[in-house]
């Protein structure tokens, strides 16, 4: 309520395009599947779900899924666990994250978009309210941050509960909260702070959010995950092509180089979880004024570069194999 400022500045971080692209979740997972899709091995199973691991002693040695046609089994040499922060193959695998906990839950929705709204995409902080509006182009993806466990007690106060911190929050979409209908419009995210100790078995490895839930905070789990994927990638394709089980020294070898970056940016969520996000959720609270560090030249590379391209950038260095025009 005191004004603007820049959290980070991405126009001005080093890169051959010179811009940073803001995808959503589903226009880059099929840009990933096609890509994939040029390669004759890969194979992509739609509608099914993973239900456990096959064991040999040990060792992992594939995984037990189920679709529509009913439960199947999948020999593999490595068995990679990318199935979320709920991950059923985790679980399976007997590894327990840490839990390092969240003060919040967040309630995500859309709303469309009008002429004459905001074209950033930006955080909104009040007393006792705290709201993300993303620029989707024709819609706004919307999340508003609600205390840990809170979304019962909201829910049972009607939607016009709801409605009004979000027309308070924005006005600029006062004209439109009518559309949010009920709370089935509305998807609530169950924030998790945690990370694995272990991240792998034989046979097995977990990435992304399975080996380290993120908060939504800074909006780079994501980013985190993708990483993940292309350091396994670098340092396991030669190995898999060339047959045979992958030693676990190999796997510790990839949770060390991705561990760096997992607790620099879970202890920064954390400072803000508890320095920002707590205080301005309490009733009547207020969160403590932000530095804009975007106007200290050397201060401001810092989130900058932390948001836009992370604590350690990963890129593809294996062979494209594929035989395939791009």
């Amino acid at each position: 309520d005191e004004g603007e400022l820049t959290l980070a500045d991405l126009s001005k971080l080093p890169g051959r395009f010179g811009y940073i692209a803001f995808a959503p979740q589903w226009d880059f997972l099929d840009l990933i599947t096609t890509a994939a899709s040029r390669y004759p091995t890969f194979r992509l199973l739609m509608e099914a779900e993973a239900t456990g691991l096959i064991r040999e002693g040990n060792a992992v040695r594939g995984l037990k899924y189920r679709d529509k046609e009913g439960e199947h089994e999948l020999r593999a040499t490595l068995t990679v666990a990318a199935d979320g922060r709920h991950s059923v193959l985790r679980r399976a695998a007997g590894l327990v994250p840490r839990e390092l906990g969240a003060p919040m839950d967040v309630l995500w929705f859309r709303l469309p978009r009008a002429c004459g709204d905001p074209d950033d995409t930006f955080l909104r902080i009040s007393a006792g309210h705290l709201m993300v509006a993303i620029n989707r182009e024709t819609y706004w993806q919307l999340a508003y941050v609600i205390p840990k466990g809170g979304f019962d007690r909201l829910r049972g106060q009607g939607i016009d509960a709801f409605r009004e911190p979000v027309a308070r929050l924005l006005p600029f979409l006062r004209d439109r909260v009518g559309q949010i209908a009920g709370y089935d419009d509305v998807s609530v995210l169950t924030v998790a702070l945690n990370r694995l100790v272990r991240w792998h078995r034989d046979g097995f490895l977990c990435i992304g959010d399975a080996a380290h839930a993120m908060s939504p905070v800074f909006g780079v789990g994501i980013n985190l995950a993708v990483q993940d994927a292309v350091a396994a990638a670098n340092l396991l394709a030669a190995p898999l092509r060339a047959g045979g089980p992958i030693p676990e020294s190999t796997l510790r070898a990839l949770q060390r180089r991705r561990t760096l970056p997992t607790v620099v940016t879970q202890f920064a969520q954390r400072a803000v979880q508890d320095r920002v996000i707590s205080p301005a959720l309490e009733r009547g609270g207020r969160p403590p004024r932000i530095p804009d560090l975007s106007k200290i030249p050397l201060l401001g590379a810092i989130p900058r570069r932390f948001v836009g391209l992370g604590i350690r950038p990963e890129h593809v260095r294996t062979p494209d194999t594929s035989g395939r025009p791009a």
